[in-house]
């Protein structure tokens, strides 16, 4: 099964282009799609999810079209947004059959095995009986992949889901979405490199509505390994720095800024090479479009 997208484009009516002539192939299971604040993720979710058209281009899911057959997609199609909205008096049971009722499951004795099996997959069944105006951050994310997974989708797509998540949440998410991730397309949308590092084996990056890289995270590391440095300086000579290397991230330690500098050549004056990582590969594209300091 894969997700096919093919010159997609969509611009807003106040002239900014979100998505400028996208092109991705999504296969089955995890995949990272890494970019900045407003580099055009969430269009694209919404434009895959059928929440909006696109002025130009294609979306195939196995064979269906995605921008013309909106409702075979739905039928298969699991979404957790960045903010969706739930309402807080009503309990996590009664909200799941609820949704599962708008998915066509109208056999009740089905829907209450269907409920009960997903709250005890993302471990909130004892929970059942709360108010989701209760739920933690966390709880809210796991209750939003319950809701996403009603209809056995072959299609699973998460927007920025580990944002706001303390440590032992988001570890727990990450081990929910590999499981899902197994036997079905997952598209996590995010700008936590971190999340794409511990759970996908497939990846894009995009900034400015444009894709820089897409392939294995590891292809991504081949483009930058042994081209990094890094060296501590005071942070009023971060612009002559700027000037004179390709800075791709700085970062602030005890007073002194670390710079991570990309360079085909060793450049010595007191930078040392250090082993590329998933941060670097993100930076480094980032960098060609953005000024790496407002990143």
């Amino acid at each position: 099964m894969e997700l096919i997208i093919s010159n997609l484009t969509k611009t807003y009516s106040n002239g900014v282009r979100a998505l400028n002539a996208i092109s991705l192939t999504i296969p089955q299971g995890m995949f990272g799609l890494l970019g900045p604040n407003g580099a055009g993720k969430s269009t694209l979710m919404r434009t895959i999810a059928t929440l909006q058209d696109a002025d130009l281009g294609s979306i195939m899911l196995d064979g269906v079209d995605v921008l013309k057959d909106k409702q075979a997609v739905r039928e298969r199609l699991g979404y957790l947004p960045q903010d969706f909205g739930l309402y807080p008096r009503i309990n996590a049971e009664t909200m799941l059959d609820h949704i599962a009722q708008m998915k066509g499951i109208g056999n009740k004795a089905e829907r209450k095995e269907l409920v009960e099996a997903l709250l005890n997959r993302v471990n909130l069944f004892k929970d059942r009986k709360k108010g989701l105006g209760t739920f933690s951050g966390g709880m809210r994310q796991r209750f939003g992949i319950a809701q996403a997974l009603v209809g056995n989708p072959s299609l699973i797509i998460v927007d920025e889901p580990t944002a706001g998540l303390d440590p032992s949440e988001r570890n727990r998410f990450y081990n929910l979405l590999s499981e899902i991730g197994e036997n079905t397309i997952v598209i996590l949308s995010t700008h936590i490199v971190e999340d794409v590092n511990t759970l996908c084996s497939n990846m894009a990056i995009i900034c400015m509505g444009e894709v820089l890289m897409q392939g294995k995270p590891k292809d991504g590391l081949a483009m930058v390994n042994g081209k990094i440095y890094q060296k501590s300086i005071e942070k009023t000579e971060l612009d002559e720095y700027r000037k004179e290397y390709h800075v791709i991230s700085t970062k602030l330690i005890s007073g002194k800024l670390s710079l991570r500098v990309e360079s085909d050549t060793d450049l010595g004056n007191g930078f040392v090479p250090v082993p590329a990582d998933l941060e670097d590969v993100y930076f480094s594209f980032i960098s060609k479009k953005v000024d790496p300091i407002t990143i």
